[in-house]
């Protein structure tokens, strides 16, 4: 075993996340290179030195580039805004120090086309937690190895309702487009389509603004959005995002039909995976609930009950798992840079098909 110096830049919500799973990740999986949080940064000095004490790393900065050119700092977790995204990806690959980047992966396209330059094939890796649930592994396998048949439709929904209230006062998720439903939301299930179905050759969409005021301010971004597309593989799609869905806490769901089956999933039931298989007696055919077990992708090194389940938490120790194994092996792993533009790309298209009421071509962007 080795160790590995990691400096993760953001110390809140998901700086907190990837902090705790550097820490466990060894534990769990006994992978060969073993995290030492070397270095956080925070907004500020008092920050900094907060999360530095609460999470357990070595030194603390208020300078993402004082951490980025620190010789012990061998790998970097972006974990900050998405504005910052590119500047701390280039300047880390300049170093070439691998890096992992929460997504979305900048701020717009032409941010993560810049980024995606900037690793020229060194390892990097977007941050897509909820695919990486042990049923979701599932899904895509039996999508994979065609129980289901040929896929024929997909829909898809990201739905919360933390901003369905419209007395919740302004703030930084309500201004600019980065931070609205279509850059903070949407790039979570455009991920689970790319990944279950594959690649989106054309989309229509529809982008909107529920609540333009809200107490303290104006807003400038988008509460929800509706999308129909057609894979290039020639299924039909369809998939709603919205930050204003009343009683959805994570709303992120899916449902596959195929030529001989359906699957079904719900984030806020995440250790069970719903499949129909056609060929089933009819007295008997019927949606049936599978709940997830040492059987199933990932689910062993955390849990030997079938049913007990697994966490959020533990999504994010299976992505630090593949960044180290990625690391270690100088082989990408899934969804790397070219992987979170991929996602970038749709999103783009769909505010172009908003704008323009027309159909786009993915592949024009």
């Amino acid at each position: 075993m080795a160790k590995i110096g990691i400096g993760i830049v953001g110390g809140g919500y998901m700086g907190k996340a990837h902090a705790v799973a550097m820490s466990a990740v060894g534990a769990v999986f006994n992978t060969k290179l073993r995290p030492h949080l070397e270095m956080v940064c925070a907004s500020n000095p008092a920050s900094a030195e907060k999360y530095r004490a609460a999470f357990g790393f070595a030194r603390a900065t208020d300078n993402w580039e004082v951490l980025v050119n620190d010789p012990a700092v061998e790998a970097v977790v972006i974990a900050s805004p998405q504005a910052t995204h590119r500047a701390i990806a280039e300047a880390a690959f300049r170093l070439n120090k691998p890096v992992f980047c929460e997504k979305p992966l900048g701020a717009s396209l032409e941010d993560s086309c810049a980024m995606v330059k900037a690793a020229n094939g060194q390892i990097s890796m977007a941050g897509f937690n909820y695919i990486r649930t042990p049923a979701s592994q599932f899904a895509r396998k039996l999508i994979a190895d065609g129980v289901i048949g040929d896929i024929t439709w997909f829909r898809g929904e990201h739905t919360e309702d933390f901003l369905a209230d419209p007395q919740s006062p302004a703030n930084w998720r309500t201004n600019g487009d980065a931070n609205g439903t279509m850059g903070d939301l949407a790039p979570h299930m455009i991920n689970a389509a790319l990944a279950l179905i594959g690649p989106i050759g054309k989309l229509i969409a529809e982008v909107e603004t529920i609540h333009r005021t809200r107490p303290g301010g104006i807003v400038t971004n988008d509460d929800h959005a509706q999308m129909m597309c057609r894979f290039a593989g020639g299924a039909m799609g369809q998939m709603y995002f919205s930050r204003a869905s009343h009683g959805r806490k994570m709303g992120y769901a899916y449902e596959v039909t195929g030529t001989k089956g359906a699957i079904r999933f719900d984030q806020e039931d995440q250790n069970v995976l719903w499949l129909y298989t056609a060929d089933e007696p009819e007295a008997t055919r019927g949606f049936r609930k599978i709940l997830m077990g040492p059987t199933h992708p990932d689910y062993a090194p955390f849990c030997q009950g079938p049913g007990h389940g697994t966490g959020y938490q533990d999504q994010i120790i299976i992505e630090a798992r593949d960044f180290l194994r990625a690391i270690e092996t100088n082989t990408p792993v899934w969804p790397t840079f070219t992987d979170g533009m991929a996602v970038n790309q749709v999103v783009a298209a769909a505010m172009v098909s908003s704008r323009t009421k027309t159909w786009i071509d993915v592949a024009s962007l």
